[in-house]
């Protein structure tokens, strides 16, 4: 078998045509404020970047459908500060109150079925009429010449077991007992 030989070092392979290779620095940590500057600067260009393509994205599509963008909810924050201010001061204004003109006070027209009433002072003259007794018992009524409580006192007395009438003088009294209530007819 013929093989070439092995003869020592060729042309290209003596130390006289080797390349000298600088020797490799070692790796600098670059320092903290640069990297947080780099990092800041990426950051903030990324972010208006977004921003930029966001609102674009948004007009087009606005544009695109014809409607316009409806604001979302909005957060407003206020703040009130109270400030003391003196009391004001009270004015007072003195008003004549007018009394409202009113029937002259006098003696009833109306007045309820039970008790013992002065014709002139205490009840109008003139007719009255009730709807009858307030119960099963009935209703009573006397005109008095005076109010002694006497047997002779009665001008005239009536019970009624429906509605009645009776005239009634100025200057006599007139009494009822267990009737509805009397209303002047004339």
């Amino acid at each position: 078998m013929n093989s070439p030989q092995y003869q020592g070092p060729g042309p290209y392979d003596t130390p006289q045509h080797a390349v000298p290779v600088p020797p490799v620095p070692s790796p600098r940590k670059p320092s903290r404020a640069k990297a947080w500057v780099t990092h800041g600067a990426v950051a903030c260009v990324a972010l208006l970047i977004g921003a930029g393509i966001g609102s674009s994205g948004e007009a087009d599509a606005d544009s695109k459908t014809g409607t316009s963008a409806k604001p979302g909810p909005t957060v407003t924050a206020t703040a009130t500060e109270t400030a003391k201010a003196a009391p004001a001061p009270t004015v007072t204004k003195t008003v004549k109150a007018e009394p409202k003109k009113t029937k002259e006070a006098g003696p009833a027209s109306t007045f309820s079925g039970d008790g013992e009433y002065l014709v002139g002072e205490d009840v109008a003259a003139g007719t009255y009429k009730t709807a009858g007794g307030d119960g099963s018992f009935g209703c009573y009524w006397a005109r008095l010449k005076d109010a002694s409580g006497e047997f002779d006192a009665i001008i005239a007395n009536n019970n009624l077991d429906g509605p009645g009438r009776v005239t009634l003088n100025k200057g006599e009294y007139f009494q009822t007992n267990r009737c509805q209530d009397w209303k002047k007819v004339g």
